[in-house]
């Protein structure tokens, strides 16, 4: 099931998002940078989105095991537990985000992150060409399907 992430459901959505992004960037990053992603700050960073205009959802199957937001037409945040990955559920969260977005679907993919980049890439999305560049050859880059 996905739906919206209510007020009580929020420190769920900041554990997943603190797991896996930990996960996710730790060939990355140091130890100590990885510890400061706390489920608590996490949480401060998903409020400070939906302050600003994203919507978070949360999927879950029997319990909490992924999020992801949307802003407009930009997909941020899609997120899965890593003991969850590779069971289809990354992919049901993109297909719902898709159908949330207001125009042609956008979203950011860091170059040290190839299986978010197959997920995408066997969706339809495509480079924009658009870059963000955070030194040390670790850089960000928009994908957008044209075609929904």
């Amino acid at each position: 099931m996905i739906g919206p992430v209510t007020p009580e459901q929020m420190m769920a959505a900041a554990a997943i998002h603190a797991e896996s992004w930990q996960d996710s960037h730790r060939a990355v990053c140091s130890p100590e940078f990885l510890a400061l992603h706390t489920p608590q700050r996490q949480k401060a960073c998903l409020e400070a989105a939906i302050a600003a205009g994203a919507r978070l959802y949360m999927l879950t199957d029997g319990r909490p095991v992924g999020i992801v937001s949307v802003r407009g037409s930009c997909i941020e945040n899609l997120y899965i537990l890593p003991a969850e990955q590779n069971k289809g559920y990354g992919s049901r969260l993109l297909e719902f985000a898709i159908g949330q977005c207001a125009g042609a679907p956008t979203l950011w993919v860091l170059n040290t992150n190839p299986g978010a980049r197959r997920l995408y890439e066997r969706r339809g999305f495509r480079p924009t060409g658009q870059l963000v560049q955070h030194g040390g050859g670790l850089y960000e880059q928009e994908f957008r399907l044209d075609k929904i």
